[in-house]
């Protein structure tokens, strides 16, 4: 299995365990949305076509109804993978056909805000030290990542500090910021921003009595 495939289950499974968190759609719905992005029905549509198949035909060979088939070409229905795979080996196809940009268009994603979800730092937190949303989770192949975070109000050491590769931009939408780095916290206000090596420790809290919120951007490592 290919990894853009591994990657789209890691993305749908930690969408449904969360989606309790903020219930915008339901479970379903998410799955259904993330993987329109990959037209599968019309490449499905495709394939068939190009193999000269009738959607009775094609039933016969997948042992899938021509009524199941249709609702998958026209988006209707969520393929299962062993769906998938029944009509890959049909068409000799490997998975990750399904799951690749075959027309390498331009790359334009919208999220609306009322598809986004909020999970907290850290999954098994019982007091989370911050709340993000993802805001490009539909794009495919990003250079980059960009989340809403709110943070929320605590004392200088009840924060964890993290490392991760790559580099961090942040910009403060409204609060307090206090951005603990490399053992010194730096306070950033509203319309502040800051530009950070993320690969050296780094905490954030509340600094004020409200929360804080800010947009954070994160890039992969220079090779």
């Amino acid at each position: 299995m290919g990894s853009v495939l591994v990657k789209l289950l890691q993305e749908i499974s930690a969408m449904g365990k969360e989606q309790e968190i903020r219930p915008y759609e339901s479970g379903p719905e998410t799955i259904q949305r993330v993987l329109s992005s990959y037209e599968i029905g019309q490449k499905l549509r495709r394939l068939r076509l190009r193999k000269k198949l009738g959607l009775v035909d094609l039933g016969k060979h997948t042992g899938l109804s021509p009524s199941m088939l249709s609702q998958l070409e026209n988006g209707k229905l969520v393929p299962t993978l062993p769906t998938l795979a029944r009509i890959a080996m049909v068409f000799d196809v490997g998975l990750d056909y399904f799951f690749s940009d075959r027309k390498k268009r331009g790359l334009f994603s919208v999220v609306r805000a009322a598809e986004r979800m909020r999970f907290p730092d850290r999954p098994d937190s019982p007091a989370p030290a911050y709340w993000f949303e993802v805001l490009a989770f539909s794009a495919q192949e990003k250079s980059l990542q960009a989340y809403l975070a709110e943070f929320e109000p605590r004392a200088p050491g009840q924060v964890g500090e993290h490392v991760h590769e790559g580099a961090e931009f942040l910009f403060v939408i409204s609060g307090e910021l206090g951005l603990r780095y490399e053992d010194e916290e730096t306070i950033l206000k509203e319309g502040d921003s800051v530009y950070f090596d993320a690969s050296h420790p780094h905490a954030y809290r509340s600094a004020g009595k409200d929360k804080a919120r800010a947009v954070v951007v994160t890039t992969p490592p220079r090779l």
